[in-house]
């Protein structure tokens, strides 16, 4: 094999759990699936169909014989019918009621559905844990004050915590998203050739409610409420658009946090996991690299792009169908669903194994907090009897001095030393440190926190605890 492409996606970072739901097993055995479900469906509806016919088909479900549909495909040039071909072969008492009234988007269509249905509950379950380690990590360090930025600019403190609690904001919103989104997913049903269940009518000798019947009973065999009330040939490509959609959004939200961890390692504040023995350049050895957090990045750019290819392809559709949407079909919707699996691993490992360190952090927030704490020792010069307008110009021209002692000098910020100087304050240098406790900056930062995990996740968490316990290996 290493004479021909692989895809990175299978080779380098989707889990197997998620590559299986996209595999060909997984494809032809719910194709047969369908073909039971519609046999059985109408045997209970009174069409000639025996028990035994649809025993038979479901002891070769599983054991599919790819290598008689691969041959007949090559004389016939359709997928579908050399699966039915291969099927009969198996079963030679029902080969002539499979697919019996369908056309191949019975199995083509309704299978898409069954697979990113599947992949969706699979994102959740990833996306759940990740949710699960953040809060934990947004607990931990809810109350260890940190410089905000604001266009990455030094501004006012916050803490560690609650800017975790930012991250897992976004990801809550995905995490509705995705609900609605699985809750609201429909089969195609057995619409027939142009949706109009034209070919079921007449196996039904023109009764309209065996037809109806026909749709309710293969979604719930299948385990869906409904099916598509109509359609054409196939469910409306505006489907997989809001499927991508989603996944796009958990992308963003991924970048997001990726973008701020690079940010916050060259600050060297919290870095993402490095391994004993990983090599962060091979040039540099001193180097600590924040790959997986870039890989993150790297990868949700690719899923928000894709997003555009089932938009384009449903905008681009022809009455009731057109073969342009198929190839495009194969590509786009599994490598969104296998770059989002990929991505919420590495996105789980990072926050499961982030690292802080409190006294960059500190120091940091120390150099620039005598002036995020003018407004405060402005106050408390006034109640020492100094006059509020003449104050706050000389808290502008000191703190212009001290900024230029820093940029210029390369010193560090003597801004506490030039108001103590200044007898205008009539404030010490002892009592104007008094005011450097930086978790006197954070405000709420604390209780946001607190409140966020303990109103809006636990609830989350609980509602969800039979997902729980995931951990991401990631060895590249």
């Amino acid at each position: 094999m290493n004479d021909r492409y692989v895809s990175p996606l299978s080779e380098r970072y989707a889990s197997r759990e998620m590559q299986y739901i996209f595999s060909p097993d997984m494809k032809f055995r719910t194709w047969r699936k369908l073909w039971i479900a519609l046999a059985e469906a109408e045997h209970e509806l009174g069409l000639n169909i025996t028990k035994e016919q649809i025993e038979e088909l479901k002891v070769h479900k599983d054991d599919i014989n790819y290598e008689v549909a691969k041959e007949r495909e090559a004389v016939v040039r359709h997928d579908v019918m050399s699966h039915v071909y291969a099927y009969g072969v198996q079963c030679p008492n029902a080969k002539g009621i499979i697919h019996l009234g369908a056309t191949s988007c019975y199995v083509g269509d309704n299978t898409d559905i069954i697979v990113m249905t599947e992949a969706l509950r699979l994102v959740k379950k990833k996306l759940v844990n990740v949710i699960n380690e953040l809060s934990k990590f947004a607990m931990e360090y809810r109350a260890l004050p940190t410089l905000a930025f604001t266009h990455f600019q030094p501004a006012q403190p916050t803490t560690i915590g609650k800017r975790a609690s930012l991250w897992l904001m976004e990801l809550k919103l995905d995490l509705d998203d995705i609900d609605y989104l699985i809750d609201s997913m429909k089969l195609l049903g057995s619409k027939g050739t142009t949706g109009t269940q034209a070919s079921f009518l007449e196996l039904f000798d023109g009764d309209h409610e065996k037809v109806k019947k026909l749709d309710q009973l293969i979604a719930e065999k299948m385990g869906f409420k409904e099916c598509f009330p109509v359609s054409g040939q196939t469910y409306s490509r505006k489907m997989d658009t809001r499927v991508l959609n989603v996944l796009a959004g958990i992308a963003a939200s991924a970048h997001k946090f990726s973008n701020d961890i690079r940010l916050l390692q060259h600050l060297k504040e919290v870095e993402e996991p490095f391994e004993k023995n990983q090599i962060g350049s091979s040039a540099m050895a001193y180097k600590r690299n924040p790959m997986r957090s870039e890989r993150i990045a790297s990868l949700a750019r690719y899923v928000m792009i894709d997003a555009l290819n089932p938009a384009i392809t449903s905008a681009t559709q022809w009455f009731e169908r057109t073969l342009d949407d198929s190839a495009n079909k194969r590509l786009s919707v599994p490598e969104a669903f296998l770059a989002i699996d990929g991505i919420l691993d590495l996105y789980l490992n990072v926050v499961d194994g982030l690292v802080v360190y409190p006294k960059v952090i500190e120091k940091h927030l120390m150099a620039e907090l005598p002036f995020m704490a003018t407004e405060n020792i402005m106050m408390d010069a006034v109640k020492a009897g100094g006059d509020r307008q003449e104050l706050h110009e000389r808290i502008r021209t000191l703190s212009m001095e001290a900024g230029r002692n820093v940029k210029e000098k390369g010193l560090d910020n003597n801004l506490l030393e030039l108001i103590a100087n200044d007898k205008a304050f009539n404030l010490s240098l002892d009592e104007l440190k008094k005011t450097m406790d930086p978790s006197k900056y954070t405000g709420r930062a604390k209780e946001q926190v607190e409140e966020f995990i303990t109103d809006v996740i636990r609830p989350i968490l609980e509602e969800n605890k039979e997902m729980l316990g995931m951990t991401a290996e990631i060895t590249v």
